[in-house]
């Protein structure tokens, strides 16, 4: 699996956990505190998170961070 593969991968289960509790893009962006044009950009795979960041993502979402890395 190449870098885009494995972020568009990532970025999908970061939506599928958002959906699952019932967040939108936008209610979701406010309670990270984040924009939504970043939040679209990550479930896109378009940007590259650092661990730390997938980790809050998994915290905000409040499922366990493998989750989110799975491929």
């Amino acid at each position: 699996m190449n870098k885009k593969e494995l972020l568009k991968k990532i970025g999908k289960n970061i939506q599928i956990a958002r959906k699952e509790k019932g967040y939108t893009q936008e209610s979701f962006s406010e309670l990270m505190n984040v924009s939504w044009s970043y939040v679209a950009k990550i479930e896109s795979g378009i940007l590259n998170l650092s661990i730390g960041k997938i980790n809050d993502f998994a915290n905000y979402l409040d499922v366990d961070i493998n989750t989110l890395l799975k491929i």
